[in-house]
């Protein structure tokens, strides 16, 4: 038995894939959110990075506070203009200043912004059609203090708060997660008139699934009304040929259905993303730690990007309770539907959480005294080795939305 604190008990509910009727989301990086969780992680890495060359250790700071205003964009077939530059602004903390160092943490927070966006949304003039800006306030006093700790081998959690994982996923977020993640690799990279905001609403009802996609056009690519309906019926073929590697249900796939072709209304853009044309942005509105919106799952409102990877739960528990929750369903058969809750308390040791709560559904023969020595004992590994999620984090390893 582990000295943790670990419950496995069955779950209050039937598995997400035989309930009647299920919502998945995902928001594509070129969305406003994503873009603040993009630019957010991408800084946050940069700085603890930059923290470990200097001092050799990662010091106190967080980026999750980042917003994003729209811009004004007058697209049109074969190209037209942003009239208004979308503004981003990182916002958070960063100890700049420490054992007679001075770190230059705005400087480092602007260069890994342009590297993120250059690489991420290329159709978008950084300094023209998007201005960054950035305001890092110091760490607080006390929190610097926990950083700065040597002693401390296992990091003391910073918050008391918690996070959410659950394996595996059902067709239905399967065929989200991947539809979009295709659009924007693959698809896009033979079809430059993609945008990089692409985003995805699944429905189940029963056996039945549709697929509503947002795809943002890039108007340089489009010459005319009929070139911009041949591109919206082939990312409909493209992501119904994705469903169908993954379901055997019936799948209906509908795209940009907000356009009314009559009166010239259709999602054309200049640069591939909303971001232009008055949709506006923040870290944590967006996907999960798991890259999926699940309405039928339980979800922490935490955010995940921006956050610091060595103590901060909001971040931590929400990418180790998915790992917890994925490695469990692969290493233990007979396990249908699992969700893990891990819960911290301020101070205490992160491998320590105040409780480690594993709900299951198992399938038909299979009960949960069969099971729950194995889960018990896959927890107790992962939470041993915590601090191995910070270091994957500061390499790039892990996604957060």
């Amino acid at each position: 038995m582990s000295e943790r604190n670990i419950r496995v008990e069955p779950i209050d509910r039937q598995a997400v894939e035989d309930q009647e009727v299920e919502i998945v989301e995902r928001k594509g990086i070129g969305h406003p959110d994503s873009i603040c969780d993009g630019v957010a992680e991408s800084v946050a890495g940069a700085l603890a990075r930059a923290y470990l060359e200097r001092v050799g250790e990662v010091l106190h700071f967080n980026t999750d506070e980042t917003q994003l205003v729209a811009g004004e964009a007058a697209p049109a077939f074969g190209g037209g203009e942003v009239v208004d530059p979308i503004y981003l602004l990182i916002v958070g903390r960063a100890t700049k200043h420490y054992d007679g160092q001075t770190i230059p943490t705005e400087t480092i927070a602007l260069r890994a912004a342009r590297e993120y966006i250059e690489e991420t949304i290329p159709q978008l003039e950084y300094g023209e059609e998007i201005v960054v800006d950035v305001k890092l306030g110091e760490g607080s006093g006390d929190l610097q203090d926990v950083f700065g700790e040597d002693e401390v081998r296992v990091p003391m959690a910073n918050d008391t708060s918690f996070g959410v994982g659950h394996a595996p996923l059902t067709e239905t977020e399967r065929i989200v997660h991947e539809a979009e993640r295709r659009l924007n690799g693959e698809f896009a990279a033979d079809n430059p008139y993609l945008g990089p905001d692409v985003k995805l609403m699944g429905k189940r009802e029963g056996d039945k699934i549709d697929v509503t996609v947002a795809a943002a056009m890039i108007d340089e690519h489009i010459d005319d009304l009929d070139a911009y309906a041949d591109a919206v019926e082939t990312v409909r073929e493209f992501v119904a040929a994705v469903a169908n590697e993954h379901t055997d249900r019936a799948v209906d796939v509908h795209v940009n259905t907000a356009d009314d072709y009559e009166s010239g209304s259709i999602y054309l853009t200049v640069t591939g993303t909303s971001a232009e044309q008055g949709d506006d942005g923040s870290v944590g509105r967006g996907n999960r730690s798991n890259g999926l919106i699940t309405p039928n799952r339980s979800m922490s409102m935490e955010a995940t990007s921006g956050k610091n990877p060595v103590n901060h739960i909001g971040k931590i528990y929400n990418l180790l309770s998915t790992e917890i929750a994925e490695n469990v369903v692969e290493e233990v058969p007979g396990i249908r539907d699992l969700r893990v809750r891990l819960l911290s308390q301020i101070g205490r040791p992160i491998d320590q959480p105040h409780v480690a709560d594993v709900h299951v559904v198992t399938a038909d023969g299979v009960s949960l005294s069969d099971v729950d020595d194995e889960v018990e004992a896959i927890v107790d590994r992962e939470l041993a080795d915590v601090t191995g999620i910070t270091r994957r984090v500061i390499d790039g390893e892990l996604s957060t939305f």
